[in-house]
């Protein structure tokens, strides 16, 4: 599956003779959703011309790199005309920003927590023990100065059209983020998504204390809450998406039928079903089935 803002027969034909390395493309056809999305959305029927599946998810990247578009290798995937279940990460996925290191700012120690989220959400830290170092910084931070954080969170571009698509063909939508319920419950009620799951940050007399409260949202959670809400709401699991960017996202996106990185760490890019680079998250749309 290829897809881009604008598709011309040449860019198309010279995709094909870069994926030939790894690749043997038949023919093409128009999406069946290409009405949906503001792009282009070609199917490529294709056989593998080589067994080295590494060598494959290499040269799709290359080719969708020097392409500027995206290229996913899919075979059975989630039905959007039958209900489904997405959970995805909030922070650089839902939302623009990291929220604890824009908390972080107020703390005067910005730097130094981004440099650790950038650390561990590319797998070189134990996501746990570096979100209680970062949390310990944002003790002696007013609560009331999350609000300013908040009230001018950017969306992610394409959200609100694959809200309003997946909520019109029955699907729920929730977030398990390893950030903050104080965001998180408030993206819940904003855009009426099913659920959301984050962390507490304990606070006393409207301080943060530099603490959660609870256990840590980190990648085992994630991956139980994408099977207790297919669950809860008598979901299977072969309708199931998970999407997102750090290596905090790898467990869910495993265990849901389809696991979607979007503009991830190279960690996640490299084991995800299926990558979002340079569209925006409604692009996930298309790599559903009809």
């Amino acid at each position: 599956m290829i897809q881009s803002q604008a598709l011309t027969l040449q860019q198309i034909a010279d995709i094909q003779q870069n994926l030939s390395a790894a690749l043997s493309i038949h023919s093409f056809s128009l999406h069946p959703f290409d009405a949906l999305l503001n792009h282009t959305v070609v199917v490529a029927a294709v056989q593998h011309s080589c067994d080295d599946d590494d060598l494959v998810k290499a040269v799709i990247a290359k080719t969708a790199e020097q392409h500027h578009c995206e290229i996913a290798l899919l075979e059975h995937t989630p039905k959007l005309s039958e209900p489904g279940l997405l959970v995805m990460d909030m922070d650089s996925t839902v939302i623009q920003i990291e929220c604890i290191d824009e908390i972080a700012k107020l703390a005067g120690l910005g730097e130094k927590v981004a440099a650790v989220t950038e650390r561990a959400m590319r797998g070189e830290l134990a996501f746990k023990d570096s979100l209680i170092s970062r949390v310990a910084c944002l003790h002696g931070v007013r609560v009331s100065q999350l609000e300013q954080i908040r009230n001018s969170i950017p969306l992610m571009p394409g959200l609100a059209r694959l809200l309003d698509v997946l909520k019109a063909n029955g699907w729920k939508v929730a977030i398990a983020s390893g950030g903050f319920t104080y965001f998180a419950g408030y993206l819940e009620q904003r855009l009426g998504l099913d659920a959301s799951r984050a962390n507490v940050l304990a606070e006393e007399d409207g301080v943060l204390t530099g603490t959660v409260i609870g256990d840590i949202v980190d990648a085992d959670v994630k991956a139980v809450t994408v099977k207790e809400l297919a669950e809860r709401w008598g979901i299977p699991m072969h309708q199931t998406v998970a999407m997102g960017d750090g290596a905090n996202d790898l467990k869910m996106m495993e265990v849901a039928a389809l696991g979607v990185a979007f503009e991830a760490k190279p960690i996640v890019n490299a084991q995800a079903d299926a990558a979002i680079r340079y569209s925006g998250l409604d692009a996930m749309l298309a790599y559903l089935s009809v």
